[in-house]
């Protein structure tokens, strides 16, 4: 499982699959664009695009289904298909809520995600957790989104706290590599179940009692 990083002066978190339950929106999407093109969609298929941009999951899905030039179509209709699933609603996933609000109460948090800044906003107004974020950074905000370090160095900046003291929560390969190449602290929740990821701390759920002791002793205890 690993340990905690017990000095941490920031957290932060990815939104889709860590602290929102919105991986199921994206694979009914998913399906529904492989299932146009008379291909099914399983755990092999979730595989190549979890974690990724909208972008990026798209021309992944393209090269699978051999059509190598369509990522932009596919695109457009991957995010409509997903904007239509989110619209129904996402709940937070066991635990996101406490320890989110836990860490808050100790040490500045952010969000960043992959998804754009409408879908982001969409899940954590969904699911409860919008008020708990005064900074949350979008994949359409920065030059290069995850795997690249982009989106934690611009969090750890705006937090005013150097990555090295920082920790991330991440449950992808995409963003997990994201948050090691920007020199974060790496801990994971893995989406896919049986998924051999890289990490510093590994565990099955948010609602781990370890994270809330854990998040319960940072800092001084005061709101930022």
């Amino acid at each position: 499982m690993g340990s905690l990083l017990t000095n941490a002066e920031a957290v932060v978190f990815d939104c889709d699959g860590l602290l929102v339950d919105t991986e199921a929106c994206w694979t009914v999407a998913e399906t529904a664009v492989f299932a146009a093109h008379g291909q099914p969609f399983g755990p092999e298929q979730k595989a190549l695009v979890i974690g990724r941009t909208v972008e990026d999951a798209a021309q992944a899905m393209a090269e699978y289904l051999g059509r190598p030039g369509a990522g932009a179509e596919l695109a457009v209709e991957l995010l409509e298909r997903v904007r239509k699933e989110l619209s129904r609603g996402a709940a937070p996933l066991p635990g996101a809520a406490e320890l989110v609000r836990a860490c808050r109460a100790a040490v500045p948090i952010a969000v960043a995600s992959n998804s754009p800044r409408e879908l982001l906003d969409a899940a954590l107004w969904s699911a409860g957790l919008a008020d708990c974020f005064t900074h949350s950074f979008a994949a359409d905000e920065v030059r290069s989104p995850k795997p690249a370090p982009e989106l934690y160095l611009t969090a750890c900046e705006t937090l005013g706290v150097p990555p090295t003291c920082s920790v991330a929560f991440e449950d992808s390969a995409t963003g997990i590599a994201s948050a090691r190449a920007a020199g974060l602290y790496v801990a994971v929740v893995p989406s896919l179940s049986g998924a051999d990821l890289d990490h510093d701390w590994l565990g099955p759920s948010l609602a781990e009692p370890e994270l809330l002791d854990w998040a319960r002793q940072l800092g001084d205890g005061t709101v930022r």
